[in-house]
C-alpha cells in the first residue's frame, strides 16, 4: 500500500509554497512523525512529516519548486512490499554523493547531511557559504541555528595588522570584485513585493501626517519603569502606548477597524493588532489576539515574545492570521518618516518613527521637546480625508495625556 504526502493546509489566504529542502531521500526508511521535507511561504517555513511508518520511494517536486495545496510531494510505501513497487516506479532522483574536499578546507553542507535544527535560510546561506552546520552554535529558540548565526561562523578571522609600507602604483586591469550576482527571491520576498503592488492597485490609498510631543509618555515610564519591570518582569516600551491609543481611536472611528467583501463593509467589534516585525526572511506582521481586552504588561510580553520568535523562525501560522489593523515602526531603525502601506485587506495601518529633539511652540514660548511624526495610510474608499485627520489627533490626544487612556478605558 502507498501513500501520498501532501502539501498541507497552509493557513488563511496561503496557496502555495515553495519546497525548501529534503530532509530524507528515495529509498530512505522513515517512523511516523518523522519530518521529510521543508516548505517555504510567505509567511512562515514548516516541516512536513510522516503520519505513517514506511519507506520513502518517490519525489515529486525537486528542491525550489512551487507547489500549490494538495498537490502531491512524494510516495510512502510500505515497508514490507517496497521491493516490488520500487521496481515498476519511475526513476527517482539521487541525491548526489559529497564530493573530496581538499585539505583545509571547509566542507560544503549536503542536503540531509547534518540533523542539527536551522532555518531554511539558514541551511541556504551555510550552502552558500561553505559552512558546515554541526559547527555551529544555535542561538535561536531550543539551539536553532539562524542566518546571522552562520554568517558569524563564516567570518574571518581578523587579520594581523601589517607594517606600513610605501604604496606601490595600481595596475590599470579589472578588479575581479566587479561582479553580479543572481539569487532567486524567497516566496516570502516575492509574496510581499506582489502584496505591496496589488495594495496600491486594488485600494485608493492616502496617506496623513501628524506629529506628537513623547514628553508625558517618557516622563511616565521614566517614573514607573523600575516597579513596573519588578512587578511584571519586563520593561514598559513605547509600541504598548500607541496600541493602546489606536484601541481608543479605531473604537471612535470603526470603518477603520473594518474591511471591504464586495459592496460591502464589514465592520470589526473585535481589535486584533498587528506588529510589522523585521525577519530575517522579510516582513512578518504577527497578531496580538483581543489586545483591547490586555493590559500594558500583556501587550508588553506579547510583543517581545511575537518579536522574538520572528527572529528565530519559530512563529506559527496562527500567529501570522487575521488582524484588523496594523502598527510598523521605522523609527527603531531611525527613520524620521515615511508612508506605511497598507496591509489587505486592511484598511488602516499607523506608521510610528523616530523620536528627536525639536524646537516646538509652547504656550508662545519656543521650547526643546521630543517629538514623533506619525503617519495613517488609508483607503479612501471607505475612509474619508476628514476622519483619518481625527484618528490621528486622537493618537495625538492620547499619547500627550496618557490618562486619558484610562478615563476613557
Amino acid at each position: 500500500m502507498s501513500t501520498n504526502i501532501v502539501v498541507p493546509e497552509l493557513g488563511e489566504s496561503v496557496v502555495e509554497a515553495r519546497v525548501a529542502k529534503w530532509l530524507k531521500k528515495p529509498g530512505d526508511s522513515v517512523n511516523a512523525g518523522d519530518p521529510l521535507v521543508e516548505l517555504e511561504t510567505e509567511k512562515i517555513d514548516l516541516e512536513v512529516s510522516a503520519d505513517r511508518a514506511g519507506i520513502l520511494s518517490d519525489i515529486k517536486h525537486a528542491e525550489g519548486a512551487d507547489v500549490k495545496v494538495g498537490e502531491v510531494l512524494a510516495v510512502l510505501q510500505d515497508a514490507s512490499g517496497n521491493g516490488d513497487q520500487r521496481k515498476a516506479a519511475a526513476p527517482v532522483p539521487e541525491v548526489p554523493k559529497v564530493p573530496e574536499v581538499p585539505k583545509g578546507q571547509v566542507q560544503k553542507a549536503v542536503p540531509g547531511a547534518s540533523e542539527k535544527k536551522a532555518t531554511p535560510t539558514a541551511k541556504n546561506v551555510a550552502k552558500d557559504q561553505k559552512v558546515d552546520l554541526g559547527n555551529v552554535e544555535g542561538s535561536g529558540t531550543g539551539g536553532r541555528v539562524t542566518k546571522g548565526d552562520v554568517l558569524k561562523a563564516a567570518s574571518p578571522a581578523p587579520a594581523q595588522v601589517a607594517k606600513p609600507q610605501a604604496p606601490s602604483p595600481k595596475p590599470q586591469v579589472p578588479s575581479a570584485e566587479r561582479s553580479e550576482r543572481r539569487e532567486r527571491m524567497t516566496k516570502r520576498r516575492a509574496t510581499i513585493a506582489r502584496r505591496l503592488v496589488e495594495a496600491q492597485h486594488t485600494a485608493a490609498m492616502l496617506t496623513t501626517f501628524n506629529e506628537v510631543d513623547m514628553s508625558a509618555v517618557m516622563a511616565l515610564r521614566e517614573r514607573r519603569k523600575e516597579a513596573f519591570t519588578k512587578k511584571y518582569g519586563v520593561g514598559v516600551g513605547i509600541a504598548s502606548f500607541f496600541v493602546k491609543a489606536a484601541i481608543g481611536a479605531l473604537k471612535a472611528f470603526p470603518q477603520i477597524n473594518a474591511e471591504i467583501q464586495g459592496d460591502e463593509i464589514v465592520f470589526k467589534n473585535f481589535y486584533d493588532i498587528g506588529m510589522a516585525v523585521g525577519a530575517e526572511g522579510g516582513l512578518v506582521v504577527p497578531v496580538i489576539r483581543d489586545a483591547d481586552r490586555l493590559s500594558f504588561a500583556d501587550i508588553e510580553l506579547s510583543i517581545r515574545d511575537l518579536a522574538k520568535r520572528a527572529q528565530d523562525g519559530s512563529l506559527t501560522l496562527e500567529d501570522l492570521k487575521g488582524g484588523t489593523f496594523t502598527i510598523t515602526n521605522g523609527g527603531v531603525f531611525g527613520s524620521l518618516m515615511s508612508t506605511p502601506i497598507l496591509n489587505p485587506p486592511q484598511v488602516g495601518i499607523l506608521g510610528l518613527h523616530k523620536i528627536a529633539d525639536r524646537a516646538v511652540a509652547v504656550n508662545g514660548q519656543v521650547v526643546i521637546r521630543p517629538m514623533m511624526y506619525v503617519a495613517l495610510s488609508y483607503d479612501h474608499r471607505i475612509v474619508d480625508g476628514r476622519e483619518a485627520v481625527q484618528f490621528l489627533v486622537k493618537i495625538k490626544d492620547y499619547i500627550e495625556d496618557p490618562a486619558w487612556m484610562l478615563l476613557e478605558g
